[in-house]
């Protein structure tokens, strides 16, 4: 019996709704397809009316279950700063690249609070993970990304064991970003960005 849910974390606007709704509805629909979740086509009606009447933005989070059952629920969210940088720490703990488990949003996160709890948070804002082979694969609630200075962003392929993140779709899709395989050198001698589809773009550095 499956043990988990499928989740979506968004993030809601007045006048514009849910950012990347489409994007999260296709993740979700895909990941339940293949895990054999019920259910996902019924989506996007429980998220029509999550924040209808709120006057500022917010972080909306839907659960799916095996047997397709959604919760929704709704918190208010202040976005960053555009002039913050967050400290990135890298985690002891390694992710299985052979994990195809990986590549959805699920409630088992147990690797990912294990890296985070490797440090306070006054010592960093985000834990990096590396795969069994040490490469950079992604943030416990964050896809990486490198600016390498060719004008497209780098952000390591889905099979060095990540998740297939709504913010990273969209900036490949955009031409905006394109797979590669990175090192930590890589991204000492870069530009280092960390996202999510909720936050958006995050200017960070290694500690």
């Amino acid at each position: 019996m499956t043990d988990f849910s499928l989740i979506e974390t968004m993030r809601w606007e007045p006048g514009t709704g849910i950012v990347r709704l489409r994007l999260h509805l296709a993740r979700l629909k895909r990941s339940a397809g293949r895990l054999g979740f019920a259910g996902a086509e019924k989506a996007e009606s429980r998220l029509a009316d999550a924040a209808e009447f709120s006057p500022s933005p917010l972080r909306v989070r839907l659960t799916l279950s095996p047997s397709g059952e959604i919760a929704v629920t709704t918190a208010p969210f202040t976005p960053l700063p555009e002039t913050t940088v967050w400290r990135i720490a890298v985690a002891a703990a390694r992710l299985d690249s052979a994990n195809r488990l990986l590549r959805h949003k699920t409630t088992r996160r147990e690797i990912y609070e294990a890296a985070r709890g490797e440090y306070p948070p006054a010592a960093a804002d985000e834990v990096l993970l590396l795969n069994e082979k040490g490469e950079p694969c992604e943030g416990t609630i964050t896809s990486l990304f490198l600016d390498d200075g060719s004008g497209v962003l780098k952000t390591p392929p889905i099979s060095c064991g990540l998740l297939a993140g709504v913010l990273r779709t969209e900036l490949i899709c955009a031409r905006r970003a394109r797979v590669q395989r990175l090192t930590l050198q890589d991204l000492r001698s870069g530009r280092l960005f960390m996202g999510n589809s909720l936050r958006g773009l995050i200017r960070a550095r290694l500690i």
